[in-house]
């Protein structure tokens, strides 16, 4: 019975029927009414072409990067100026952030490249793995540098020059990432909902935002740590301060850097959609004439904007097999109506949707 009823099944999109004697699985286009050309569930042209720029991360990190250029050039020049160890730090991490943000874009970039044979899902996790690599430019090139460099300063004082023109250099800095932060905290805000900024930064699978507004944060109180600890120099007539100045930099890059990496890592691995995606999915499903219940859901981010959806479903056993491939194509609709970015999405029959004589018995 579950033989001649897989063979005469058509199958929905991006969808997985599954029988006793295996699964089947097929993907047809969708039609004109989706537009031409145009896969199922995938959303605008403008998100197809860009997804990072539909998500907001696009601005945000250019912002960032425009305010980091000017902040490097500034602050190396307040340093061959003013010979302070924060100051250079200070510079190092602008350059680290500047090309923190060029990988963020490359990420984009590389992200939107059609699915291969060998990539079937396509290459929306490229965003996770630039991100990561982020975290680790930012604590090898950051973190390291600044703490290197503090020590230095500590074990070695030496007199700062013309400190007034660091102070002025260091102020104009905080303008500029305060507009950067700015805008980052507007591009997020409607996709943070009610959470917290810590809860967004942890929980969104969004890797740009949180980058940026991360970096963002941590250059700002870096320059107020900079500026206190050349103010703190020039009140004692302590140079040491400047380099305790560049470890407390040095430490707050490792840590905003180790923050980044464990989020990054465990996108890179596969994280699930959120609850309130997930029970949109669910309600979808269930809520599907035909459906008699749902067994169980698997759901997985293969990027920030493509989930994943396995689900085990049991059908009304009034159903023949063209009644339940309908079923299927509807279960498809639902969840794309709930959920847009859910694509590829995958359905298999329970047991005693098969077999209904059994049911009950699984």
């Amino acid at each position: 019975r579950s033989s001649g009823l897989a063979k005469t099944v058509v199958m929905g999109s991006d969808t997985t029927l599954g029988f006793p004697d295996g699964p089947i699985r097929t993907r047809r286009t969708c039609g004109t009414t989706h537009g031409a050309g145009q896969r199922c569930g995938r959303g605008t042209q403008e998100e197809r072409e860009d997804p990072m720029s539909a998500s907001g991360g696009t601005r945000a990190v250019v912002a960032a990067l425009i305010a980091n250029a000017g902040i490097a050039v500034a602050k190396f020049a307040g340093f061959a100026l003013t010979r302070s160890s924060a100051m250079l730090a200070e510079a190092i991490h602008s350059v680290a952030d500047m090309s923190n943000q060029a990988l963020l874009l490359l990420g984009g970039r590389r992200s939107r490249r059609t699915p291969t044979e060998a990539h079937p899902f396509g290459y929306g996790r490229e965003r996770y793995f630039w991100s990561f690599i982020v975290a680790l430019v930012l604590f090898t090139v950051g973190a390291a540098f600044a703490i290197h460099e503090g020590i230095e300063k500590v074990r070695h004082p030496h007199e700062m020059d013309a400190i007034w023109v660091a102070v002025i250099i260091l102020m104009a800095g905080i303008a500029l990432e305060s507009w950067s932060m700015r805008t980052a905290v507007i591009e997020a805000r409607p996709h943070r909902g009610d959470r917290s900024w810590w809860s967004f930064v942890k929980r969104s699978r969004n890797p740009e935002l949180p980058v940026v507004l991360l970096e963002d944060a941590g250059a700002l109180l870096g320059l107020v740590i900079a500026l206190a600890a050349i103010g703190m120099s020039a009140a004692t007539g302590e140079p040491r301060w400047d380099g305790v100045g560049t470890i407390a930099i040095g430490l707050l890059l490792g840590v905003i850097a180790a923050v980044l990496a464990r989020e990054m890592q465990s996108l890179l691995i596969g994280e699930s959609a959120d609850a309130d995606d997930r029970a949109a999915i669910s309600g979808a499903i269930e809520a599907t004439p035909g459906v008699a219940s749902l067994v169980h859901l698997r759901t997985q981010h293969l990027g920030p904007d493509e989930i994943l959806v396995g689900a085990r479903v049991t059908f009304d056993l009034g159903l023949d097999a063209v009644g339940v491939a309908s079923t299927i194509d509807e279960v498809e609709r639902l969840i794309r109506a709930a959920v847009p970015t859910a694509h590829p999405i995958y359905v298999e029959a329970a047991h005693s949707a098969v077999y209904p004589d059994s049911a009950g018995s699984s």
